[in-house]
């Protein structure tokens, strides 16, 4: 095998069955500079491909936050580059012939474009929150996008964690995820710290990937409580 390329660090909260078919989905792209890194943040069953493919697997004792696991597997990554991903993504053909040349400029971030299961573009590429947009969001029923994809990389704001690929400098210059937030505004967090560190954030339409989303924040108390601490760190530590 090859020395890695890319390190892609996956973290499974009770979504084995789902992680199955993403790793199959890696598994099927043939590539051999792959460095895979699943952390199972709950006890659950090995997901069904693990066994067949050389996946470095971790088991927490306790669960962890989103920016703890991801900055754990970060601190094992041995390649250049450094991919988080969401198990309940599914990836239909290699993203990263598209997205690697995005890097020729040297201080980039990057994303493809996400669509839900219907093939529709979903909002993972948005303008930095404010308290006027939240409050739009509130009351606007259309949900709009923030950015129309025309086909042409673009530079959103920021790129939602599902599938984010830096340059393992870049993830190391600013420090990583913060590990202050448990669940949700680490990646707003981080691309607005990529962004004061001169860095762009790009998004190719040209590869998609397919997000099977949960939404576990609109119906969970639990996690709605959490979106809401994270917010509300997020605008503390911005205005402050």
């Amino acid at each position: 095998m090859k020395a890695p390329l890319i390190t892609i660090s996956i973290v499974s909260h009770e979504q084995a069955e789902l992680a199955s078919l993403l790793l199959r989905d890696i598994a099927r792209l043939g590539r051999d500079d792959l460095q895979i890194l699943y952390t199972m943040n709950v006890p659950e069953p090995l997901p069904a491909e693990a066994a067949d493919w050389p996946i470095a697997m971790v088991r927490n004792a306790s669960p962890h936050g989103f920016a703890r696991n991801h900055n754990a597997a970060f601190r094992a990554a041995q390649a250049g580059y450094f991919c988080v991903l969401n198990p309940d993504l599914r990836i239909h053909a290699d993203p990263f012939p598209a997205l690697l040349p995005l890097f020729d400029e040297p201080r980039v971030s990057a994303s493809p474009s996400i669509v839900d299961a219907s093939g529709k573009a979903e909002d993972h590429a948005r303008r930095f929150p404010t308290f006027r947009s939240l409050a739009a969001k509130l009351v606007r029923a259309d949900r709009d996008l923030d950015y129309e994809e025309s086909g042409q990389p673009f530079s959103p704001d920021w790129i939602a964690g599902m599938f984010m690929l830096f340059r393992s400098s870049a993830f190391q210059e600013v420090g990583g995820f913060d590990e202050r937030y448990f669940l949700y505004y680490e990646d707003i967090d981080i691309c607005r710290r990529l962004r004061r560190s001169g860095y762009d954030i790009r998004v190719t339409p040209s590869v998609r990937t397919t997000h099977n989303a949960r939404r576990a924040s609109r119906h969970n108390v639990k996690y709605m409580l959490s979106h809401a601490r994270s917010m509300l760190r997020y605008f503390t530590t911005r205005y402050s």
